[in-house]
């Protein structure tokens, strides 16, 4: 399920960039905001994918 969580957080981090986009394009602060809500959350997530990646190549290397 790992790669299908990496493909949703893309997603996430590429709709943020659009809204923030769209926000700026419109002079919309909050629509701005929340963009960068999305795409600071899409990266955290693809952190914690990374982190459990490299959790498990550890774990496969002692066995």
């Amino acid at each position: 399920m790992g790669l299908l969580d990496k493909l949703k957080n893309k997603a996430q981090q590429a709709k943020g960039r659009g809204k923030e986009e769209a926000g700026r394009a419109t002079d919309d602060p909050r629509l701005e905001g929340e963009g960068k809500a999305d795409r600071t959350s899409g990266s955290v997530k693809q952190v914690g994918e990374h982190a459990k990646d490299a959790a498990r190549d550890v774990k496969r290397s002692f066995d």
